[in-house]
């Protein structure tokens, strides 16, 4: 048996307040790895609430960091905070995303504008800042989509952003391949998060009907994908996209 271990690594995950995010935090502590909690800085407090409570239960190696992606200056912050805490920083989870599905007739400016500027530039302006921060050795591994490939109706605007992610991968594992960084995506199919579970039951049934193994994916089915890109299993992978889907393809 292989047991993956990331003692002494310092991982980021921004948006991990809940879903998808949570559940990849939770496994590389579990691993072994300092945690730092990105957290979209909401008015409500509700996300800060989330992430504090995450933080409590899994006690030491933890650090909670409110700061919007689309925030060039925020994310800065986000990285000093964690280099001030810990030392360093090995791994980036590009995890933050938003959704503001409409037909393309329907959808506004704003719809379009804010999906890019969170779901995309938001990863631009982490990447970048890893970029100059990440030590040796280190890891990015950044939240595409089956969107990307397939095309959902109604997603024009989160489609291109992930297929924007995923190119945008391939070219920083070329980038920064000197420092023995690697550069990779994993791309979710339908996931049971909170956001998974409102899509209408008669549409899930439709989904599940194209899915082989017949399921949806759970947060800890991505969580370990990303867990596993993160490992020293993964030194050799850069530049991919791991599509992690239960066989759900066009």
């Amino acid at each position: 048996m292989i047991f993956i271990s990331l003692e002494g690594k310092t991982a980021i995950v921004t948006g991990a307040s809940q879903g998808l995010g949570e559940a990849t935090v939770k496994r590389l502590h579990q691993a072994g790895a300092s945690v730092v909690i990105n957290y979209f800085p909401d008015p409500k407090g509700e996300n800060c609430a989330k992430a504090t409570a995450i933080a409590l239960e899994l006690g030491e190696r933890v650090l909670c960091v409110a700061g919007d992606v689309r925030d060039k200056e925020a994310v800065r912050a986000l990285f000093d905070q964690a280099i001030q805490t810990f030392g360093g920083v090995d791994i980036v989870i590009n995890n933050a995303a938003v959704l503001r599905d409409r037909t393309i007739k329907k959808m506004s400016d704003e719809d379009w504008q804010v999906v890019l500027d969170t779901n995309l530039t938001g990863v631009f302006h982490v990447c970048r800042q890893a970029a100059e921060t990440l030590r040796t050795d280190g890891r990015i591994v950044s939240l595409g989509s089956i969107a990307a490939s397939l095309g959902f109706f109604g997603q024009a605007n989160y489609a291109a952003a992930k297929a924007g992610v995923e190119a945008m991968t391939r070219v920083l594992a070329r980038e920064l391949a000197k420092k023995r960084i690697t550069v990779n995506a994993v791309a979710p199919g339908v996931v049971l998060t909170e956001m998974g579970k409102s899509i209408p039951k008669k549409v899930q049934m439709a989904m599940i009907e194209q899915i082989p193994l017949e399921r949806f994916g759970e947060p800890e089915d991505i969580a370990n994908a990303i867990v596993f890109l993160c490992s020293p299993l993964a030194s050799y992978i850069t530049g991919q996209t791991l599509h992690v889907n239960g066989g759900w393809y066009a």
